[in-house]
């Protein structure tokens, strides 16, 4: 029975962890944290941004709460489990697949592809302000049909984009 109460807690924080991804992206990267946050939006330098700091921040939480719970396996521990496995889809499609940070990953998926078509439409605003699409997993329906369409005239598409 622990097995799946442990579960849940991981699966109730990957679901609160993007809604909360979503909240502060939208209301403090794209408000008063954009200081930070914008080195996203610009032309990259190098392998790290500014921005890379949120990431060692929740990494951080995450490894603080699993430290904390390790002796009894509490909900700390499990909630800190949750966070990384977060961090971990993150970098695996924010990262990797969406702004191929390691170039090996292809892909025909719809749903993937309408996550990078998502992504490219909130990066074109180079400015804190307007924006749209904040979200990591889930993404608005109305670029998702639109999306239909152009890859059905498509004969493959592959690689993400690198903005």
């Amino acid at each position: 029975m622990q097995i799946f109460i442990n579960s849940g807690i991981i699966l109730f924080t990957l679901v609160a962890m993007e809604a909360f991804s979503w909240f502060i992206h939208k209301y403090l990267f794209h408000g008063p944290l954009w200081f930070i946050h914008k080195s996203h939006h610009e032309q990259k330098n190098g392998w790290f941004e500014t921005n890379d700091i949120f990431s060692l921040l929740f990494g951080s939480l995450a490894i603080l709460l699993m430290w904390d719970g390790r002796l009894t396996l509490n909900i700390e521990f499990w909630t800190g489990t949750g966070i990384s496995v977060y961090g971990i889809i993150y970098f695996i499609f924010h990262d990797w697949f969406i702004h191929n940070r390691l170039k090996t990953f292809k892909t025909s998926n719809t749903y993937l592809l309408n996550i990078r078509k998502a992504h490219k439409i909130h990066h074109k605003a180079v400015d804190k302000n307007p924006s749209e699409e904040f979200g990591l997993l889930l993404v608005s329906k109305r670029h998702f049909k639109k999306y239909l369409t152009y890859k059905n005239q498509l004969p493959y598409y592959s690689y993400a984009c690198n903005s």
